[in-house]
């Protein structure tokens, strides 16, 4: 490991540790079609931001081919007191949880237990026969919710304090589906029964199947996943996704004998002055969110990605099925309307529809970041962020501790991987 210090205290390592520690085995950039002078422009890039004071710290991976080819642990693990980022640091993922609840549910699909066209409220019979925001009244749903929409986010529901509906978003607060008074993604310590009765007893935002709107659609999700499984959410991701591809970081809470690794934000938010609020990940919560609720590492989140890129399988276990990774990594928007659009959110550019659980790239042009169709990502609250691109066999991730410039960070840390490949390599199984 390479230490270095400045305005800010700067832990670098490019491609130094165990391949333990870093998810996946290791190998010469140069061999992965990478110039390893170009990628020394990551660590350049992210340092600078770091000693300016805007990002507390960060750890970022890259892998080619399944083979790790750049890992950075930058900047500091608490700013508080200083202590140096690590390269086993575990982040509060917050939405970047949504793709392993997708997979959950993907999973159950493709034992029989659901169909994408299966109506929520097969599972969860609050969800029949709802009613829908019309001006100051409400309609009758036109059709039921399915968990399709869920997973797309074209369920009707919105986010609490994210919509701008005072009906919605009141009816949410009143009926307990989330704590107003918590960050808007956070209801872990709502009753998963009582979030379930709440959120349906609120007319939906939008008719089922028309608009997609971020939202509430993975928390519910999740609660699909629970009723069809029998199991507790993070008793099944344990069971059928972590465990099996040995991500020993990811939960939903933070161990008491790991807490000293956890990452933490600038006490004041560099940009508007206000306190950072956090998510409390110290103990079990009551609630599973499968929207936000998530913890993890850089080299976990890393192996979850890679398995993906190669189809679902990756160290000889198989989580899903190629023909259904596929189905996950592409577009299901179609002629819905976007209302803000997806990559709006995340990356600040248009370019880019919605697949199950994730955004998904539809041309080589339009989006202002480098990448192919295929291309597909996903992002959490905190400043964490993934991507895979099948056709350059390529997966990389973001992990920092809350940014007030995190679609920025994100198109930067693109721009900087894309411009050091400088020879193809075999394209990942999706793309064959």
């Amino acid at each position: 490991m390479i230490r270095r210090t400045g305005a800010v205290a700067l832990a670098v390592s490019l491609v130094a540790w165990g391949a333990a520690a870093q998810g996946l085995p290791e190998a010469d950039p140069e061999e992965l079609g990478f110039s390893a002078e170009r990628l020394d422009r990551i660590e350049t890039a992210f340092g600078a931001e770091i000693d300016r004071g805007r990002l507390p710290g960060a750890v970022i991976m890259v892998a080619r081919d399944g083979q790790l080819a750049y890992s950075a642990a930058l900047g500091q693990l608490d700013p508080e007191n200083g202590e140096a980022m690590a390269d086993d640091a575990i982040f509060r993922i917050y939405s970047m949880t949504k793709p392993f609840t997708s997979v959950a549910a993907l999973i159950l699909m493709e034992e029989g237990a659901l169909q994408l066209v299966d109506p929520v409220a097969k599972f969860l019979p609050e969800f029949a026969e709802m009613e829908v925001v019309d001006g100051d009244d409400t309609e009758p749903a036109e059709r039921a919710m399915t968990v399709q929409d869920l997973l797309r986010h074209t369920s009707g529901l919105a986010y609490g304090e994210i919509t701008r509906n005072e009906v919605v978003r009141e009816g949410y607060a009143a009926a307990g589906a989330y704590n107003p008074d918590a960050l808007p993604y956070d209801s872990r310590h709502v009753d998963p029964e009582e979030q379930v009765a709440g959120v349906a007893g609120t007319p939906l935002l939008h008719q089922p199947g028309t608009v997609f709107e971020y939202s509430f659609s993975t928390d519910i999700l999740g609660r699909v996943v629970e009723a069809v499984s029998g199991q507790r959410l993070g008793d099944f991701l344990d069971e059928r996704l972590f465990g099996p591809l040995g991500m020993e970081d990811t939960g939903f809470h933070v161990p008491e004998n790991a807490l000293t690794r956890l990452a933490h934000p600038f006490e004041v938010d560099p940009a508007t002055g206000e306190p950072v609020p956090l998510m409390d990940v110290s103990e079990r919560p009551e609630n599973d969110s499968g929207g936000a609720g998530a913890v993890s590492t850089a080299a976990d989140y890393l192996r979850f990605a890679q398995m993906l890129a190669n189809g679902g399988e990756l160290d000889g276990e198989r989580i899903l099925s190629p023909t259904t990774v596929r189905l996950m990594a592409s577009d299901h928007l179609g002629d819905i309307d976007p209302g803000p659009g997806p990559s709006n959110l995340l990356l600040g550019t248009p370019g880019y529809g919605f697949g199950l659980g994730v955004m998904v790239r539809e041309q080589d042009g339009i989006a202002a970041v480098p990448g192919a169709p295929g291309q597909f990502m996903w992002a959490g609250y905190g400043g964490t962020y993934f991507w895979v691109d099948p056709e350059e066999s390529l997966v990389a991730v973001l992990m920092s501790a809350r940014s007030p410039e995190r679609p920025y960070y994100r198109r930067h840390l693109m721009q900087l991987v894309y411009q050091a490949i400088t020879d193809e390599v075999e394209a990942s199984p999706l793309m064959q």
